[in-house]
């Protein structure tokens, strides 16, 4: 049965550099999807970069919903600005960066229901 999941019942997650909002995943009843609205502000002089990260076993989905921003990989960026998509391969070590003047804000989705099972930081 369909169902409709209002702004104000997407999880806040505690992630740092971003503000994440979760808002499909096991947590809200799918079995197979998971849908984030992550916003990176612009970084402060001097602040450091998110870390890299992969997901083991499944592909990442980023749609840029509007901001400039670069996805670096271990070998190659890739710059990113409002209607780009870039899809991350399993297992790639990646970070998300805000390279423009205001919020960058992404659309993350994720072919399985819970990620954090195999998302290494």
């Amino acid at each position: 049965m369909a169902y409709v999941i209002k702004p104000s019942d997407a999880r806040k997650l505690d992630l740092p550099g971003r503000r994440s909002l979760e808002i499909v995943s096991a947590a809200t009843g799918t079995s197979s999807v998971t849908l984030r609205l992550v916003t990176i502000p612009v970084p402060a002089p001097g602040q450091p970069a998110r870390g890299f990260h992969s997901h083991d076993g499944f592909e990442e989905c980023i749609y840029v919903l509007s901001g400039q921003g670069a996805t670096q990989t271990e070998t190659s960026e890739h710059p990113l600005s409002a209607g780009d998509t870039i899809v991350i391969p399993p297992g790639e070590m990646h970070f998300t960066q805000n390279t423009g003047r205001e919020p960058l804000v992404l659309l993350c989705f994720f072919p399985v229901a819970d990620i954090t099972r195999k998302t290494r930081e």
